[in-house]
Parts: structure tokens; C-alpha cells; sequence
């Protein structure tokens, strides 16, 4: 998918409502949404109302807040268990316990983790896979390393307020990733081949060619249509949220006037209101009528969210225009691949004392009281967390970490109630680039039919051969390829398939040949399927049993202007979620946003302030 553009603007949740035409009135889904909440007794940022300056109480508090500070900089080299002394207190004689026990090392889970280990909280990751990254992790064969999920990617190397999330925790952490940088991929469309340029004008010869009499004029159109949108939609970074009442100080007063400004530019008839609604709200009020363009609108919204326009949050594709149609926009691929970003994010985490435990399946969340007290891997070992318990895990994977009787009724009707996205087909090749082309692209879409919508089974398909880029993920004179289908794949055709029995077998060969067709269609003449040095063919199984994601799916079909992702908060005391299934949502950046949020949540007011202040925005 394309993780690298996206992220859901915050202005979903901020935006004033129409009733009442303020920011504060309509301040839902995130942080004063009842049911998620923090309650003020235990929210750090309540002392700045409750307390006055010159109270002694306060003056004590805000010189212990200034000593903490201070230490959460120094970097450790402890453990995260009962050998290290945590924020918490000390630990019990006996028992292994942590300040925060993080379930899951995917991209948020990490983000979040090495966030409070950065802050001074003793930190212990949990990862059933042998591999951390989750569905970003990488994998070697045969001196080939494989991609297992994101491929596309942009402002790795951002700065300031307008950056990817995912950039701002890597600069907190002191960490970096190589990247190089291209700004071209080849799409199959059943009119033709063209190899798409990202920036203002490139697209233009394309849509004269495909689109007919009056495309051009209509993107234009559409593109003056979303200018004044494109600041609103990046006014309020994520990295400022948190989900409790401090976040009036860490966001709304920090960035009162861009905020201000952002919404004036953006129109005062309600004009930033359409971000909260779907991307086909936009397209039809610009009046945007030629097939091609309206085509083209589904797929990049489809590549995003794994919905059309008229379902995909307004203010992530406004951000994606605002990004690869600007003067000098670059794409950016990860030297080494997203293995380079999972290993920065890991090195952050250890960097400031926090410890990841690989092959570690948390089989229970452990709820005492209405609390979560800690976790019980398979095997019985108990690790009790002071502060709290964070899962990674997907909404609908979440009610099986509990107790059927300590699971509260909210998180099982969301898991029951939230539509899933379908699963992948996954198709991972070792080539000799031998009889290839020499300008081989990085990336190649592939449409086979418009007709049938973009998200019909079978009928997009997205391939990547990083090492044309980076000839380090493979031997030499060979590709790294894998192509799949972006999240629609039916599980019900795979439900309850023996994956040792002839029928997955057989089915597994009749699935997988919509990606072979697709790599011979990229690649020419020159590829022949039967001289692959590497063959992998993966399906929803493969995807559930290694992603441990439920029914393999790519996350919560959420539609725009009909609800939202759920907050970082649980009905639970002390357990948090991070990752696609919480705000802002699907994606790499929007991931990376959510673990901010969470460790945000977990972090006093004083101290999410000096974040901010030590990455600049």
C-alpha cells in the first residue's frame, strides 16, 4: 500500500461542529469521548487547572516533573524487568515486573515502547514473531530479503510540523534511516501503459493521453479545489495528541493560531468541515465528471485507506495531494527496507533502556480489579507492569488476550460490530535480472479493469522490486519482487481450508495466478515464471498465521462521515491500544501516529511538552 503518504489528519476529531462553530464543542473520538477518556483524577494535565502557581503542592510537583525531564534524556543500559528501578517505584522481590509491557512490535507498538523508555519508563516489548516490525517486518531466503507488507514510502526525512509522524519519533529517539530517493512508478491500466511522475504538472501528459477532451482542466480543477484544504489537513500534529484534558495545552493552545489561520485559508463556509467527510465530497463539488480522473481519484484513495473516495477520510487524501503534487516532491525507499526502520525504531528502544523479547506470545492480559496488572506469556510466566499495559494488537485480536469474563462488553461489540477490510494474495520471487529490462521501475500498479471498481477481487495488484534501488537485497545480478493484491481478497474462501490439504493447495494455485499474470505484464518478455530461484505464494491463512491478524485482514473498513477509529484509552484501567485499529488509523505514518498518541497518553503534561519542544515543533 501506499504507508509512506498515509495519515489521517487530526482535524477529523478537532474540526468545529456546525451547531455550535468552535473547536472545543466538537473535540470527539479522541480524547473527550466518554467512554475512552481519561478521568481527571488521573490525568496529568488536570494539575495545570486544578493547581494554583503558587501553591506549594504545585511548586513541588513541577520541580519533580523539571528532575524527570531531566533523567527521561539519559539513555540506559538496564534491563526492563525486576533488575531496573522504573518511574513506578521499586520492584517487588520475586516477581518480574516493568513499568510498561508493550504487546506487539509492529511499527506502533515500537513508536510507542521506545517513546516512554525515552521519557524514563522501564519498558518490555513482547513479540510472538521471531522477527519484529509485525506486518512491516522483513525476511532473507536464499540471500534475497523480502518486504512482507509496505513499500511505498515518503518523508522518512521530514521535518517540523507538517512531517511524517513516523520521522518525528525517529528524530525524538535520535535515530535515522538511509533512504534513496525516486519520484516515478510504472501503472498497467487497461487503456495503456504510462510511467506516472509525481509533482504539479507531469501528471498533465498522462490525463491528456488517457483522460480525453477536458481531464486536464477538471484535475486542475480538483487540485485548486483541495489547495486551500491542504494546510487544515496538516495544521495539528498528531505528535501533539494525547487522551486526556492536557492535551488543551500540548495541542490546541500550542497551535491556537496555525490552527486559526489554517481553517481562514481554508474557507469560512465550512469549508475545512469537508475533511471529516469522504474524498468524493470534494471531487463532486469541484465538479469533476471525466471518467479517467474520477478512475484515478478511486485508486489513489483505495491505495491509501483500502477504500474507494467515496469512503476514504477527506483530509488523507488532501494530505497526499498536498505532498506528491508540490514543486520537488520525492518518493523515498529505506536502504535495507523496512527491516531499516523496524531495526531504528528497536535501536531507540534499547537505546534508552527498554528491552524486546522475541518469540514471546502474550497468551493473556491479566485484569485484576479493572486494571491490567501485567501479561502471562504461553508457558505461564507472569510479568506484572506498575503503569500499564499497551497492546499492538488488531481490535478483533484483542478480546482473545482475555478472559471471556473479565472482557469488557465495549470491546467485544467493537471487534464484533467494525467491518474488517479483506485479506492479501502475496506472491514473493527471487529473479535473475539477467533478460530483464535496465530501466526497470521500482513499483508497477496493475488495473485489469475499471468496470468492477478498484476494490473487486483480483483486480489490482501492486508489485515492488526494491532492489532495483537498493541491489543489496539481493544477490548480485538478481531482484527481490513481491507483488499482492491490496487488501481484496475474500477470507471466506479460505475459511476453515486444511493448509496441508490438496483444495488450499489448488486454490492457493488458481488465486495466485492474477499475481503471475501481473509480474509478466510488468516485466516483459524477459521474466519466465519457471526459472525463479524464489516462490512464495502467500494467502489469508499466511497472512493471519504470521501477522496474527484476524481472518488476514488489512485493517477496519471505516467509512469517512459514518464513524471513526476508537481512541488509545480502553474501558480497562491501565490498558492502552496502539496501531491500525485505533486513530488515526491504517498506514505506516498513521501507525506511527497512534504509538505517539498512546505514549503521549502515558506521559506527563511537562514532559510531552519538552518532546515537542526537542523535535521542533
Amino acid at each position: 500500500m501506499m504507508e509512506g503518504i498515509t495519515r489521517r489528519s487530526i482535524l477529523h476529531h478537532v474540526l468545529p461542529s456546525a451547531r455550535s462553530g468552535t473547536v472545543l464543542s466538537s473535540f470527539r473520538a479522541t480524547v473527550l469521548q466518554k467512554q475512552h477518556r481519561t478521568p481527571l483524577s488521573r490525568s496529568p494535565g488536570v494539575f495545570i487547572f486544578l493547581k494554583s502557581v503558587n501553591n506549594r503542592r504545585w511548586c513541588r510537583r513541577i520541580q519533580s516533573l523539571r528532575v524527570r525531564a531531566a533523567r527521561a534524556t539519559e539513555p540506559k543500559t538496564s534491563g526492563a524487568t525486576s533488575t531496573k528501578r522504573g518511574r513506578s517505584g521499586k520492584p517487588v522481590e520475586g516477581v518480574e515486573e516493568t513499568d510498561v509491557i508493550v504487546v506487539g512490535s509492529g511499527i506502533g507498538g515500537l513508536c510507542c515502547g521506545a517513546l516512554l523508555a525515552r521519557n524514563g519508563d522501564a519498558v518490555q516489548v513482547f513479540e510472538s514473531h521471531t522477527i519484529a516490525g509485525g506486518a512491516a517486518h522483513s525476511f532473507e531466503i536464499k540471500g534475497f530479503h523480502f518486504d512482507s507488507g509496505p513499500s511505498l514510502f515518503s518523508g522518512l526525512s521530514s521535518k517540523g510540523i507538517q512531517a511524517n509522524p513516523l520521522a518525528q519519533v525517529l528524530d525524538a529517539l535520535g535515530e535515522s534511516v538511509e533512504c534513496v530517493k525516486y519520484d516515478s512508478w510504472m501503472v498497467h491500466i487497461p487503456e495503456g501503459t504510462f510511467l506516472s511522475r509525481i509533482g504539479p504538472t507531469d501528471f498533465y501528459k498522462d490525463l491528456e493521453v488517457f483522460g480525453g477532451p477536458g481531464a486536464v482542466e477538471e484535475w486542475r480543477m480538483l487540485q485548486e479545489a483541495v489547495k486551500p484544504l491542504s494546510g487544515a489537513a496538516m495544521a495539528l500534529p498528531p505528535a501533539a495528541l494525547r487522551g486526556d484534558w492536557g492535551v488543551i495545552i500540548t495541542a490546541f493552545a500550542r497551535y491556537a493560531s496555525s490552527l486559526f489561520r489554517s481553517f481562514l485559508r481554508a474557507g469560512t463556509s465550512g469549508g475545512a468541515n469537508k475533511l471529516i467527510g469522504p474524498f468524493s465530497d470534494i471531487v463532486d463539488s469541484a465538479g469533476v465528471r471525466n471518467e479517467f480522473v474520477r478512475n484515478w481519484v478511486d485508486l489513489l484513495a483505495f491505495l491509501l485507506s483500502g477504500l474507494k473516495a467515496d469512503a476514504t477520510l477527506a483530509a488523507e487524501v488532501v494530505y497526499m495531494f498536498g505532498e506528491w503534487y508540490k514543486p520537488g516532491c520525492m518518493l523515498e525507499y529505506p536502504l535495507g527496507g523496512t527491516a531499516a526502520i523496524v531495526n531504528a525504531l528497536v535501536r531507540g528502544l534499547q537505546k534508552f533502556g527498554g528491552n524486546i523479547a522475541l518469540g514471546s506470545h502474550v497468551d493473556e492480559i491479566v485484569v485484576e480489579a479493572g486494571r491490567a496488572v501485567g501479561v502471562r506469556l504461553r508457558g505461564g510466566r507472569f510479568i506484572k507492569a506498575r503503569k500499564a499495559v499497551v497492546t499492538n494488537s488488531s481490535m478483533w485480536d484483542i478480546p482473545s488476550l482475555f478472559r471471556k469474563d473479565l472482557l469488557p462488553d465495549e470491546l467485544r461489540k467493537r471487534a464484533d460490530e467494525t467491518p474488517q477490510c479483506d485479506s492479501f494474495m502475496h506472491l514473493h520471487l527471487g529473479i535473475d535480472a539477467k533478460d530483464l529490462p535496465s530501466d526497470l521501475e521500482v513499483h508497477h500498479i496493475v488495473v485489469n479493469d475499471w468496470d468492477v471498481g478498484v476494490d473487486a477481487p483480483q483486480n489490482v495488484v501492486l508489485i515492488s522490486i526494491p532492489s532495483v534501488l537498493d541491489p543489496k537485497l539481493a544477490p548480485p545480478g538478481k531482484h527481490a519482487l513481491h507483488a499482492y493484491t491490496p487488501g481484496t481478497e475474500p477470507y471466506s474462501l479460505w475459511r476453515g481450508l486444511d493448509r496441508h490439504s490438496e483444495a488450499y493447495k489448488q486454490l492457493k494455485k488458481e488465486r495466485s495466478e492474477v499475481l503471475w499474470r501481473a509480474v509478466e505484464r510488468a516485466l516483459g518478455p524477459g521474466f519466465d515464471r519457471i526459472k525463479c530461484e524464489v516462490k512464495l505464494e502467500g494467502t489469508p491463512l499466511t497472512h493471519e498465521r504470521f501477522l496474527r491478524r484476524s481472518r488476514g485482514t488489512y485493517g477496519p473498513a471505516i467509512r469517512a462521515g459514518q464513524s471513526t477509529f476508537p481512541a488509545h484509552s480502553t474501558p480497562i484501567q491501565n490498558l492502552y491500544c496502539c496501531g491500525d485499529s485505533t486513530f488515526p488509523g491504517i498506514g505506516i505514518p498513521a501507525v506511527a501516529a497512534s504509538g505517539l498518541v498512546a505514549a503521549n497518553s502515558l506521559t506527563s503534561v511537562w514532559d510531552h511538552i519538552k518532546l515537542l519542544d526537542a523535535i521542533g515543533l
